[in-house]
């Protein structure tokens, strides 16, 4: 019979010094046709990314998503934020994600591939759901990022409760919108770097 490994409490993972999260000079917010065009250009120079989605939250039993409203993708150096207004940005991005020859990980995607499917009519290809690789070294189910990184970095991952639920369909992202998505998916690139002892390239 398999053992679980523990994982840290909350308690135990607040005492920890703080995952150094990208700022915004690490950071490109992409919301026109040229910036899409730039952003995926970089992105398909690597092998693998971190992968994340934002939607605007809902509040009402029944109350159908419009999301996602942003997509973020993340190298362990750089992250880029795409807004999803602009048509040929979401024809980019869907394009990018349907690409099979990357790996992109994250956390808890099955909701977000849900979402990718219905607004942009692609299945990302590459995704790689990280509690998988977790569950299969030991770990209980569904780690999460907080976990992960403090599991295997010993450091505390910082989630603003704040930013989490806010207006993800905004125009005009604001900088804790920014910081927030782009390191949810640098995180999982980091997480996923260090489960493979893979470069970045």
């Amino acid at each position: 019979m398999q053992t679980t490994r523990p994982t840290p409490d909350k308690d135990a993972i607040a005492l920890l010094p703080e995952f150094p999260r990208l700022g915004l000079a690490q950071i490109t917010l992409v919301n026109t046709a040229q910036q899409a065009e730039d952003a995926c250009a970089a992105l398909r120079a690597h092998d693998a990314l971190g992968f994340d989605t934002e939607s605007k939250p809902t509040f009402f039993k029944d109350q159908v998503s419009e999301g996602p409203h942003i997509v973020q993708l993340a190298t362990l150096s750089h992250a880029w934020v795409f807004q999803l207004h602009e048509a040929e940005c979401k024809v980019q991005v869907a394009q990018l994600l349907g690409e099979p020859q990357r790996t992109l990980a994250g956390f808890g995607l099955g909701d977000d591939n849900k979402r990718i499917l219905a607004k942009l009519g692609v299945v990302p290809m590459g995704a790689l759901e990280l509690n998988t690789l977790f569950r299969e070294r030991g770990y209980r189910k569904d780690m999460g990022v907080k976990g992960a990184v403090a599991v295997l970095f010993n450091q505390r991952f910082i989630k603003s409760k704040k930013a989490a639920t806010s207006n993800w369909a905004n125009r005009q992202l604001s900088e804790s919108q920014l910081v927030y998505a782009a390191n949810d998916a640098y995180a999982a690139a980091c997480v996923f770097s260090a489960l493979n002892g893979l470069a970045d390239r």
